[in-house]
């Protein structure tokens, strides 16, 4: 699977937004591998719906996507890195979760917060922009 990429939910909502750099870059990426989110980031697009014409569009974009469910193993990296990370870097659950997703499947992932990021041992997270 390491022609999988796992792109995290604020690259998406940028290109929802219509930002130039978001929407580039994802084609860019494109081109080199599978596109792939985490179920966690397809539910937090759900909650940022504000109705059932925007829910719609977000199933029918979501349709380019690899969307890898949440399983035991991902699920116990997950709570490894909250235990490791939480209180020292102020991990949150959902980025604990596309992480945790990230590693287990031992690819990259694409993310603008870097910072939420980037102190979380053999995580292969790629720069953005």
């Amino acid at each position: 699977m390491n022609n999988l990429l796992i792109i995290d939910s604020d690259i998406l909502i940028d290109v929802a937004r219509k930002d130039k750099t978001a929407i580039e870059r994802l084609e860019e990426e494109r081109k080199k591998s599978i596109s792939a989110i985490s179920s966690v980031t397809q539910m937090e697009l759900i909650v940022g719906c504000r109705n059932k014409t925007e829910l719609k569009h977000l199933d029918e974009f979501l349709e380019d996507f690899e969307i890898i469910n949440l399983n035991y193993v991902i699920t116990q990296k997950a709570i490894e890195l909250l235990k490791e990370y939480r209180l020292s870097h102020g991990l949150l659950i959902a980025d604990s979760i596309i992480a945790a997703t990230s590693l287990i499947l031992d690819v990259s992932l694409l993310s603008k917060n870097q910072k939420d990021f980037k102190f979380i041992k053999g995580l292969r997270l790629i720069k953005y922009p």
